[in-house]
């Protein structure tokens, strides 16, 4: 009878979308999986990256600018078959993806951001991607950062850059569309390597698999209920 309620009570909330299914992508590297949760509040660049990753554009492309305490950047199709040392970073398909920037959206360490040239809208490239490393920051670099570019820090904002870090300079530049819940460890790895003047590690990073993820909260919900894991 319990369980019967129970699975009423689930069907109801999935209807009403408190099991909305979120997106995830899995980025399987030659030097480890990251695995990403894509943000519902930046549906284009989202969709974005999810069809990509169905059309499986990123397999052999090469994260292809990496920098300490900065971020890592891939997703440019020049890079399949790049030859040691090209310099990368200018492909794309032809098209921009519309800004989608807001204020709750923030460039903390795992942030996932769309990269962009000079754009004036600040539209994004319709591939490349970049994984924030960064550093820490103390309470006086944020209130001149602040100043600067006239942006507000919520409380939250301001512990997690000054304990866990980011690149809170891109903020209110950039959209950030997600970030990595599984993997920092192969980031950071990434993000450290040996590199040429370009910031291109000297040893091909591969992306050699990305898909989406599917999982359903509904499904794992149910699993529980049964007592399967």
């Amino acid at each position: 009878m319990k369980k019967i309620v129970l699975l009423l009570i689930i069907v109801t909330s999935f209807a009403s979308g408190a099991f909305a299914q979120k997106h995830k992508i899995k980025i399987e590297t030659n030097y480890g999986k990251i695995v990403l949760m894509l943000y519902d509040n930046t549906p284009l660049n989202t969709n974005n990256m999810v069809k990509m990753a169905k059309e499986h554009f990123y397999d052999s492309t090469l994260f292809h600018r990496c920098i300490p305490q900065f971020m890592i950047q891939g997703g440019d199709p020049e890079s399949k078959h790049a030859k040691p040392g090209q310099a990368l970073g200018n492909g794309g398909l032809g098209k921009t993806i519309p800004a989608e920037i807001n204020d709750v959206n923030y460039h903390k360490r795992g942030a996932v951001g769309v990269a962009r040239d000079n754009t004036p809208d600040k539209s994004g490239s319709d591939c490349q991607f970049y994984l924030v490393v960064g550093k820490t920051f103390t309470d006086a670099e944020l209130d001149n950062m602040s100043k600067r570019t006239n942006r507000t820090y919520t409380d939250e904002q301001r512990k997690v850059y000054k304990t866990i870090g980011g690149t809170p300079h891109l903020d209110g530049n950039y959209t950030v569309f997600g970030e990595v819940i599984s993997g920092m460890d192969v980031v950071d790895k990434i993000a450290n390597m040996a590199r040429d003047r370009n910031d291109r590690p000297n040893e091909d990073v591969v992306m050699l698999k990305v898909r989406e993820v599917k999982t359903s909260k509904l499904k794992a919900l149910w699993n529980k209920i049964r007592g399967k894991k």
